[in-house]
């Protein structure tokens, strides 16, 4: 019902950087708080961050200080500036969208990051 559309995976080398991107082309942007999530092979899905209407922000200890959540309310899009990535960051990421925060969210087609070594 609510269409979420991924950008920005891809492979990269240990030390660089990726940028993914999560928009909400259908729907009133400002009005959802948006996070990335992750999910290794083994390992369960784990809240990688997230951004509030408000633009208030959280991060997972293992990527703070690495990653970067942001908004464009302009455009519609939340964006994950990935840097220093390292070979634990490789998973399937996925961008979740919740309504003013309320309930499970949405949920985009998930975008691969492989990090090599």
């Amino acid at each position: 019902q609510v269409r979420l559309v991924e950008s920005g995976g891809g492979l990269v080398q240990a030390g660089g950087s990726l940028r993914l991107s999560c928009a909400l082309p259908d729907m009133v942007f400002t009005s959802y708080d948006m996070a990335w999530y992750r999910q290794a092979p083994t390992k369960q899905r784990e809240l990688v961050a997230a951004i509030s209407t408000g633009g208030t922000t959280i991060y997972a200890n293992a990527v703070k200080g690495r990653f970067t959540i942001s908004r464009d309310n302009a455009v519609k899009s939340a964006y994950l500036e990935m840097n220093s990535l390292k070979p634990d960051d490789t998973a399937v990421y996925y961008c979740n969208a919740k309504w003013f925060g309320r309930g499970q969210g949405s949920w985009g087609q998930g975008t691969q990051v492989i990090v090599s070594s």
